[in-house]
């Protein structure tokens, strides 16, 4: 006791460090609409969950997944009749970080599309975890 209050400050950090972990782990956790790079490509081989990835097309080039659709965001509403047959399937949304992607969902959601995925991390978290990267040449 006599060590907590000697240390009250260190204390007190541990304790909302803790917090904030807690917190973001409830946050990623509670809409179950984010997928992990291994749990996306789970969903690819088990269920033909389709890719979009909505990217830039100078990113889109650099290095996309296999297989991933190129729609970029601003483009993906004009775009919506090319999902009408997607709109039944899993549908995994990919962009750079994970931000854009967020946006996109809500998008595809007002377009009809019910299962709806976002990869978390995206491009880089898929990088990260060594999974396969397809390169597009000019």
């Amino acid at each position: 006791m006599e060590f907590l209050q000697q240390n009250w400050y260190w204390a007190a950090l541990a304790v909302a460090s803790g917090a904030f972990l807690f917190i973001e782990t409830l946050r990623q956790r509670g809409d179950g609409s984010s997928l992990s790079p291994v749990q996306a490509t789970l969903m690819i081989n088990r269920e033909d969950a389709t890719i979009i990835d909505v990217r830039e097309q100078n990113e889109f080039i650099q290095g996309h997944i296999p297989n991933a659709r190129h729609i970029p965001l601003a483009a993906l509403e004009k775009r919506g009749p090319e999902l009408e047959k997607l709109k039944q399937q899993p549908i995994i949304v990919c962009c750079a970080s994970g931000a854009r992607s967020k946006a996109a969902i809500a998008t595809l959601h007002k377009l009809g599309c019910e299962k709806v995925f976002n990869l978390q991390g995206g491009m880089a978290g898929w990088q990260q975890a060594g999974q396969p990267v397809t390169r597009k040449r000019k």
